[in-house]
């Protein structure tokens, strides 16, 4: 927001006078044409609204690409674009998988590419936009580590992990994976399973503290994690595994 606030000034461009004997030199900034977005399903709203409206504050048009596994947002952050008096044509929304990807990176009449995701489909972004010319940004997969030292507040120390480590079903880039517990602090596993079983689980509308997953290749993901890190000797002390959620059998969980 503090960043967005300040567009008067970021647009203004430099002057730098008096460089040599009669000589300034000046900057100004201009748009570059048609950008576009391409988005992740985590947050389909908060990231989108990263994108289109700098762009088209600072004199761009934009097409923006939800993930297809969540488009509904967007089409209704779209219609209240219009409601807004944005005119048609200023914000455009392209649907599909991979080969909506390539097209936007590939076509010839937009200038710049911005991505949110994974690392497989960033990389591929970038060197592609990139090589067509195109200004290409890339957000990719991330995840915290949260190292535990023995002098920590416990109460705040516990519900930073487990709010951390199980909002959003973990599908966030700013979930712990993995903690490290510094000497005495490993004291505080049995408290941090014990808060973490009072968590209650169920689909997004009941507002449970632990919701599905996205689908159902993401879920077997996870399981496969699980299973091969119990294969490998790990010590399995919650195991959140086939969860049946009473009316929602078939649900991630």
């Amino acid at each position: 927001m503090e960043h967005t606030h300040s567009f008067n000034t970021l647009n203004m461009g430099e002057t730098m006078a008096n460089v040599a004997k009669n000589v300034d030199i000046q900057s100004y900034r201009i748009p570059l044409g048609v950008c576009a977005g391409i988005c992740p399903f985590n947050f389909p709203a908060m990231i989108p609204l990263w994108m289109y409206p700098l762009a088209i504050t600072l004199g761009n048009t934009y097409v923006l690409k939800p993930s297809e596994k969540v488009p509904g947002a967007t089409d209704i952050m779209i219609d209240l674009l219009k409601e807004s008096g944005v005119p048609d044509g200023v914000v455009n929304v392209v649907h599909g998988g991979a080969p909506t990807v390539t097209a936007i990176c590939e076509h010839p009449d937009i200038k710049a590419v911005s991505f949110v995701g994974g690392n497989a489909a960033g990389e591929y972004i970038y060197k592609t936009a990139s090589n067509h010319g195109k200004r290409a940004q890339v957000n990719m997969g991330a995840k915290n580590h949260a190292i535990v030292m023995p002098d920590c507040d416990k109460e705040d120390t516990i519900n930073a992990i487990v709010g951390a480590c199980f909002g959003s079903a973990g599908q966030r880039c700013m979930a712990i994976a993995i903690t490290v517990l510094v000497g005495d602090s490993a004291d505080l596993i049995p408290e941090i399973i014990e808060r973490t079983k009072k968590l209650s689980v169920g689909p997004g509308v009941t507002n449970a503290d632990i919701c599905p997953m996205n689908n159902k290749a993401a879920m077997e993901r996870a399981v496969g994690i699980i299973n091969k890190s119990e294969s490998q000797g790990g010590k399995i002390l919650l195991d959140g595994r086939n969860l049946t959620v009473a009316g929602f059998e078939n649900g991630n969980f």
